[in-house]
């Protein structure tokens, strides 16, 4: 992060934008898109795949007290590093994210994202291994930096020149100006969540949590909105599948909870506490949130331009991009911030898409099993409107109950499916082998064989035979090292470091369904 004059003087820059102006241009925009939608300039040959992954920085050192191997302190990366690497910049100093290139949706679509993802991340695990660090891929860190205490790392601010400046948040304006909005009395972030509940001047204790992010690109953008309520409706029975962040950094815990009560009342994916309840904490409505339907594509559009509006950014400078047409628009999607949202873009009128970005899902423990998400996801998305699968007939309220269960109990939650015979269950069972079949049935549809379809899904059909998450797995360590006599904060940065000692091993080649007894090959 830069602590100079330069990011104070962009942050007042955006404060000084005209909040009518870029309501305006936002809204002028708008018709640009919906009628480059009517136009058919974001319709596509056939659906499209990308990803993103994040990804949070551990010393891991042999030369220095403060980056012993097998320690795993949080740690900053080096700007000049991310590049190095190909990575992108992420909220806090520590993150790293990396996009892959959009591929078709088929065998060698998914082959390709594998490959991409591999092949970067093998790079930047070899490039970070010499400056004594190691990229973990996991939802929700709990071993603040050496020499610090998480409370102080997540809170640590400065006044530049009257600027709120978070010391160890990326030089991102939008998110630094959040802090030096409204006035003295409203400014400052929390973190709300069960045994939680952390204060900051900014929006820097949303850097505690990563996630993984499939893009489904449709064919046809009139199609989007029927995409879009599958999407919502299987976003609860897959969060349930991939929960993997039931505790945060021990010293964080009011002064009540103590790990029998984090173990009976904690949450299993706090992720999701954490992203709303910072980013809604200066919001009149909240930003981060479960969406609602909508049954037109302009309708989406609509939404967008009328979310609430935190931070008014200065007119983007053009470039050559086709969606330079609509850069205000652009600007203000990137804080329309849903569990499941839509995306108009693309750099050229070839590449302009209308996608489905699906954030539920928090990073994994390996690459294997974050693939099998995306091709998961993808896979429903071509499955379920295909077969007019009756489970879009839910209700939207139980789809958004459904959500909120997996984040609270995982894979033990009660979630409410429709079948194919159209009749309710709450079988876990009977919801996966339904769901996870569709997907297969998608994936083959896309042109996958038919033992590739259900090599992609293999590792998700494993967690519901054994009823294993990642976050099932952290909490059962925990709950063996409170049980062997260790103190609660032991118990979860001892679990910590063991779950960074299984990925190393396993992260690039391996699959999550090795680091138990019951595991089998995928």
């Amino acid at each position: 992060m830069s602590t100079d004059s330069a990011l104070a003087d962009g942050v007042r820059e955006a404060l000084a934008v005209d909040p009518d102006e870029f309501a305006a241009r936002a809204e002028a925009e708008a018709e640009i898109v919906k009628q480059a939608l009517r136009d058919g300039a974001f319709d596509n040959h056939q659906s499209i795949v990308g990803f993103e992954y994040e990804f949070y920085a551990v010393a891991d050192g042999r030369w220095s007290e403060e980056s012993r191997a097998g320690d795993y302190a949080l740690m900053r990366v080096p700007r000049r590093l991310l590049e190095l690497m190909g990575f992108e910049k992420e909220l806090g100093l520590h993150n790293a994210e990396m996009s892959t290139s959009p591929q078709p949706l088929s065998d060698h679509g998914l082959r390709a994202q594998l490959a991409e993802v591999r092949a970067r991340l093998e790079a930047a695990e070899n490039t970070a291994g010499v400056e004594g660090m190691r990229l973990v891929s996991d939802a929700l860190w709990t071993i603040p930096p050496a020499g610090e205490s998480a409370r102080e790392y997540l809170t640590d601010s400065v006044d530049i020149d009257g600027v709120t400046v978070a010391t160890n948040m990326s030089d991102a304006v939008r998110y630094h100006a959040m802090a030096n909005t409204g006035s003295d009395e409203s400014r400052g972030t929390a973190v709300e969540a069960p045994g939680v509940s952390l204060s900051a001047d900014t929006v820097m204790p949303e850097s505690l949590i990563t996630s993984i992010q499939p893009h489904y690109q449709v064919a046809q953008a009139e199609t989007l909105p029927r995409h879009f309520r599958y999407a919502l409706r299987i976003a609860g029975p897959l969060l349930a599948l991939g929960v993997n962040a039931p505790f945060f950094p021990p010293e964080l815990y009011d002064d009540d909870w103590d790990g029998e009560r984090v173990l009976a009342e904690g949450a299993a994916e706090n992720r999701v506490h954490v992203f709303e309840s910072v980013l809604n904490a200066r919001t009149d409505k909240d930003k981060v949130r479960f969406p609602r339907e909508f049954h037109d594509v302009e309708t989406a559009v609509d939404r967008i331009v009328a979310d609430e509006t935190l931070i008014p950014m200065p007119e983007p400078d053009g470039t050559d991009r086709f969606d330079d047409a609509f850069a205000t628009f652009r600007t203000k999607h990137g804080s329309y911030w849903r569990w499941v949202r839509p995306v108009f873009e693309g750099a050229s009128r070839s590449s302009a898409n209308a996608r489905i970005e699906f954030r539920p899902i928090p990073a994994q423990p390996t690459v294997r099993d974050s693939i099998a998400f995306q091709a998961a996801f993808a896979g429903l998305m071509q499955a379920l409107p295909q077969r007019e699968h009756p489970v879009i007939g839910l209700d939207w309220e139980t789809a958004r109950d459904n959500f909120y269960a997996a984040v609270a109990d995982g894979l033990d939650a009660d979630i409410e499916w429709v079948g194919l015979d159209g009749e309710r269950t709450t079988d876990t069972d009977a919801l996966y082998d339904d769901l996870l079949d569709h997907a297969e049935a998608g994936l083959r549809t896309a042109g996958c064989p038919e033992e590739e379809a259900a090599s992609w899904l293999a590792p998700l059909r494993w967690r519901v035979a054994n009823r294993t998450t990642p976050a099932s797995w952290k909490r059962d360590r925990v709950r063996e090292r409170l049980d062997a006599g260790d103190d609660f904060g032991t118990a979860v940065v001892e679990t910590q470091r063991e779950y960074i000692d299984r990925q190393s091993e396993t992260l690039i080649e391996g699959g999550f369904s090795a680091w138990t007894d019951s595991g089998e090959a995928e």
